[in-house]
């Protein structure tokens, strides 16, 4: 069975390692992972393998998340653990922080056929004049010139965005 496994809490020292040890004696394979610290928070997100039922694994988890205070989500997802998409686009925005800014930028980038890979965002500046920042990789699926022009109309939106190709050697 493959399992998308979610946790999320408070930031604190042996979080990945006691979740990992569980995993590791209940005959888990690890797959894809993201595992992040945000605004004092940590958050695993990981893809398993794993022959024991989502009941047996979620009772097996329970404790460790339960004496770390994590959240605890354990979905059956399909994964394909081989099948991992390249980016061959990197846009990068920087903008005054405000409400709709991610809403705005994504929408225009779906529409030129955009597809996210990954998204990282900060928010930089002061309390008074906050600045938000996102780095955002995927694939152009209709190709680069589409993109180039949402892009230029998010410019004429006061953000400041820039559009780079990205060279993956796969070798």
């Amino acid at each position: 069975m493959n399992y998308m496994l979610t946790l999320v809490g408070r930031d604190q020292p042996g979080i990945v390692a006691d979740v990992t040890r569980v995993l590791y004696e209940a005959g888990c394979q690890l797959g894809e992972a993201s595992m992040m610290r945000l605004a004092g928070n940590f958050t695993i997100m990981l893809v398993l393998d794993c022959a024991r039922a989502q009941g047996e694994l979620e009772a097996l988890l329970a404790p460790v998340a339960e004496a770390m205070g994590l959240r605890l989500h354990l979905d059956e997802v399909e994964a394909e653990q081989h099948d991992h998409p390249l980016p061959d686009a990197r846009i990068s925005v920087h903008g005054a922080d405000r409400p709709g800014i991610v809403a705005e930028v994504t929408r225009a980038l779906a529409e030129a056929g955009f597809n996210i890979l990954d998204l990282e965002t900060a928010v930089g500046g002061t309390e008074q004049a906050p600045i938000y920042i996102m780095i955002i990789e995927g694939q152009a699926g209709l190709g680069l010139e589409p993109l180039e022009r949402a892009v230029e109309r998010l410019r004429d939106n006061r953000i400041e965005v820039s559009l780079e190709p990205v060279e993956t050697l796969v070798g």
